[in-house]
């Protein structure tokens, strides 16, 4: 399995993985901000993947963004590979609502990011289950506290 950024790695829950892509959580409540990280070593650009891996990646962004947009009633789904900030080759999926708090502009440091609470990234994982079911291997939800 190809190393995660620390950036990403800092940022993000893990939730689990597709046929090639690693299934991230951004940790900010604000907005339902997933991201797909193909499992490939020293990949920093979609160009850079093979035609097989650039095939699977856009099947996986493509049944992600659709599958969110209905499970979360979204107004808008941005998309989008930057890499300025984490090179490595990831691919944002954040659902908007227009009554979110950075609509309509990007959601990148319009408003401080909003950790999840235990309660609430448990009922997200339930939802995420049912809304993109066994396409995704999940990750062990943790223990809770005793």
């Amino acid at each position: 399995m190809a190393a995660l950024h620390e950036r990403l790695a800092a940022d993000c829950i893990e939730l689990g993985r597709f046929a090639l892509c690693r299934l991230l959580l951004m940790n900010d409540a604000n907005y339902p901000w997933f991201i797909l990280v193909p499992d490939r070593e020293g990949v920093e650009e979609i160009w850079q993947l093979d035609e097989s891996d650039r095939l699977q990646l856009l099947q996986e962004s493509c049944f992600l963004g659709e599958r969110l947009a209905e499970c979360f009633c979204a107004d808008k789904m941005n998309v989008a590979a930057l890499g300025n900030v984490v090179p490595q080759l990831h691919v944002h999926h954040v659902v908007r609502h227009r009554d979110d708090p950075a609509w309509p502009a990007p959601v990148w440091g319009r408003v401080p990011a909003r950790p999840y609470s235990e309660a609430g990234l448990r009922h997200l994982r339930q939802k995420l289950r049912g809304c993109l079911g066994e396409r995704v291997t999940w990750e062990p939800e943790p223990a809770a506290p005793v």
